[in-house]
């Protein structure tokens, strides 16, 4: 199981969180693996049936008042209690002083121990957020995504049939690269999923027949985002005149990345087309389709209401005509 330890995740949000390591633990026999976090009130108070031991413990004012209710002996069984099962990492908020029966267990269990300034319920919901980040799943897509009118498209296709030069020619006509040749996807939510670019790659291109290019360096750093949210897939196919094309727009196709359905459509290429054009009108149609209005369908019903009113019409006059 893919997880991080207390020292990572120290390194990473250290000034974000505003930590501090009191104990350091390097032998943490418990790795970070999950995102949620546990407050452990209910362990404290001699509930641990369900005690989510796997998960990052936070100790927040709430915890640290129960505990000054409690007798020494019982104070010293409460967080005995706690530490029952090894535990990944344990943070205290706002501040607070630590135990030192905490700390003597911690230092006994190779438990790591952070302290936060941050009140406890902004600390779990950034902590958290964090952790959803890097534990989403996620795979890498052969493909381009660029922002388009604040729609994240994602172009596919075989390797040469111009994903690349279409990406390139919509950052020059005021779009936003977010990653070339190498997208990572990651699954947010069950039905969100966002791509950013390789680490080494960057907004770097490259176009054949010119070489290696720095997006952020020829048209600044407007034309460029991190991540984007990926909305429509635009597969690029070469034209083929056997294949069914989809030319009314009426049945909307969708594949599946990580298990979210992603809506895309298929452009055929002939020398001339203006793929860069196509790209911005499906974008906007996307947007238009977003507010509930559907131009294909609106336009199906309006034909079948002139054809059932013309299929009227005919009725009575085959019926003036008899009489």
């Amino acid at each position: 199981m893919r997880g991080i330890s207390a020292a990572q995740l120290f390194e990473e949000k250290r000034d974000e969180l505003d930590l501090e390591f009191i104990v350091e633990a390097p032998n943490a026999k418990l790795p970070i693996t999950v995102s949620d976090v546990n407050r452990p009130g209910l362990a404290l108070a001699g509930f641990t049936q369900n005690f989510l031991y796997e998960r990052i413990q936070i100790l927040g004012e709430t915890e640290m008042l129960y505990l000054d209710t409690l007798s020494k002996p019982q104070r010293r069984k409460a967080i005995d209690r706690l530490f029952e099962q090894d535990l990944p990492c344990l943070i205290v908020s706002k501040g607070l002083p630590v135990d030192p029966r905490v700390l003597e267990h911690c230092e006994e269990k190779h438990v790591p121990v952070m302290r936060t300034r941050m009140s406890t319920t902004p600390f779990i919901h950034q902590l958290t957020a964090h952790l959803n980040e890097v534990f989403a799943p996620r795979m890498t897509l052969h493909g381009s995504l660029v922002d388009v009118y604040g729609v994240g498209l994602l172009f596919t296709g075989e390797s040469g049939i111009g994903k690349s030069e279409t990406a390139l020619d919509l950052v020059e006509r005021g779009h936003r690269l977010v990653a070339d040749d190498i997208v990572i996807v990651s699954r947010r939510s069950p039905a969100f999923l966002v791509g950013s670019a390789n680490e080494l790659v960057g907004h770097r291109m490259e176009i054949r027949g010119v070489g290696i290019i720095d997006v952020r360096e020829m048209f600044g750093i407007r034309a460029t985002r991190v991540r984007k949210r990926i909305e429509v897939e635009v597969r690029l196919v070469p034209w083929d005149p056997e294949a069914p094309y989809e030319r009314l727009g009426l049945e909307e196709r969708t594949t599946s990345v990580l298990g979210v359905r992603v809506p895309y459509v298929t452009i055929p290429l002939v020398p001339g087309k203006n793929v860069s054009v196509l790209a911005e009108v499906v974008a906007m149609n996307h947007l238009v389709k977003s507010t509930g209005r559907n131009p294909a369908a609106a336009l199906d019903a309006r034909l079948k209401e002139l054809m059932q009113q013309d299929r009227s019409a005919s009725a009575v006059g085959d019926v003036e005509d008899t009489e």
